[in-house]
């Protein structure tokens, strides 16, 4: 979905040049010519980033910049004449991401927008939680539960090794997927696993014996010849 942009500005001519050169970029663009307008479209739906102008008819782009950033904190680019650094300070201090003078150059307009979005969609994705990794799987009646370090089949308890416990937790939070023995290997022992070595195979058939199954034809464990193993979805 097109990024929304929210300019306001009461110079139609410079509102239009701003849509147009945003428009052309994919961007969904709503105008506005005074900051009464402008805190109603913002209360309806806010946009993804703000242009102000600071002349505005009834309150200046500073006062609607602060009235904003007590509820919101989509990034504000300030679009204004003034140049004196006093004013730009005061447009930062009052929360504004990025300020640009008139007259600009449609293409350095274009610039700052983008750059303020993708910080903004970066800052967004590093603060959002990672999702919690799951604790339990149940497949087909086996029930392994990591906090518990417990394992039952069919509602049977399995006595397993922690290392035969590592192996099984790790096929189930992969089930679906073929996991090769050098990965299983080397996710559960913690080491760098070599083409001689049968450790995970010697594992497995303990695994099986005690879930009791067949070396033939398993119902959980399935070996993927040349692969790894399986546990199916």
């Amino acid at each position: 979905m097109p990024a929304k942009i929210l300019v306001v500005d009461d110079e139609k001519a410079i509102a239009d040049l701003v849509r147009i050169c945003l428009e052309n970029e994919n961007y969904t663009v709503e105008t506005c010519a005074n900051g009464r307008d402008a805190l109603a479209s913002i209360e309806n739906g806010p946009p993804d980033l703000a242009i102000l102008d600071v002349m505005l008819p009834d309150i200046d782009g500073f006062t609607l910049c602060q009235k904003i950033r007590e509820a919101h904190l989509f990034p504000i680019l300030m679009l204004t004449a003034r140049v004196e650094d006093m004013d730009k300070i005061m447009g930062l201090t009052l929360g504004a991401d990025d300020y640009i003078t008139k007259p600009f150059n449609p293409l350095e307009l274009t610039a700052r927008v983008k750059t303020q979005l993708r910080r903004c969609q970066k800052y967004d994705a590093a603060a959002r939680p990672a999702p919690a990794a799951p604790q339990e799987y149940e497949v087909r009646g086996l029930h392994i539960q990591l906090a518990a370090h417990r394992c039952t089949l069919y509602g049977r308890e399995l006595s397993l090794t922690p290392l035969e416990f590592s192996i099984l937790w790790y096929l189930c939070s992969r089930q679906g997927q073929v996991v090769p023995s050098e990965e299983l290997f080397e996710a559960v022992w913690q080491e760098k696993y070599y083409d001689s070595n049968n450790t995970v195979m010697a594992h497995i058939a303990r695994l099986r014996e005690k879930m009791g199954e067949g070396g033939r034809k398993p119902k959980f464990i399935k070996t993927v010849w040349g692969v790894g193993y399986t546990i199916e979805a």
